[in-house]
């Protein structure tokens, strides 16, 4: 004997009773998920700080940078290095944030100069030569932060690259050079915008 209708007709009832639920339950979430983020977008507004995917964090009252020319002060002067690091820094700028680059004075400022450009023997061998010497750059630079004065600085940056001392430096400098500056302008980008 059979206690249910012939149809189905209760199975139908109970499930079409059960699927309601689940619709109203899922409702209820939906509607605390969108109350919790209106909630967060109304609270985030307020904050005067933009991310981005690089990493930086710059305040939204920055509109402007500007980037004097880095003169080159090294006892051993190469030519162009100069411009290609300002150069370098303000791509980087370009790149990695929204700011406008201007002339003048920006709300925020980099200036600096070139202070060391140099090689030195780094390691001797067995014979008492160098088997590999050091290519140095250093730049001081003054970063100014006109909106967030604390996020102001003035440090000194250096990078370098080893080179085997059978290779004269003029055939290696070009390539060296590139490296180095890209990892200067890193470090004086991240030390401007990426404050962990």
């Amino acid at each position: 004997m059979s206690w249910g209708y012939p149809n189905g007709h209760s199975t139908g009832k109970l499930k079409s009773m059960a699927l309601n639920k689940i619709k109203k339950s899922q409702l209820i979430s939906l509607r605390r998920l969108l109350f919790l983020l209106a909630a967060g977008v109304i609270l985030l507004g307020g904050c005067k700080i933009k991310y981005s995917f690089t990493g930086a964090s710059i305040s939204s009252d920055v509109k402007t940078a500007s980037i004097q020319y880095f003169q080159n002060r090294a006892n051993i002067v190469s030519p162009g290095l100069s411009v290609y690091i300002t150069d370098a820094l303000i791509d980087k700028v370009k790149a990695q944030t929204n700011l406008a680059i201007v002339n003048g004075i920006g709300d925020v400022n980099f200036e600096g100069e070139i202070i060391d450009y140099s090689s030195r023997p780094q390691s001797v061998g067995v014979d008492a030569q160098a088997s590999s010497n050091r290519f140095t750059i250093e730049v001081r630079v003054k970063f100014t932060n006109s909106v967030q004065p604390n996020y102001s600085y003035e440090q000194k940056f250096s990078r370098y690259e080893d080179y085997d001392s059978n290779s004269d430096l003029s055939s290696v400098e070009k390539n060296l050079t590139e490296k180095i500056v890209d990892l200067l302008i890193d470090d004086i980008f991240n030390k401007a915008f990426v404050n962990w």
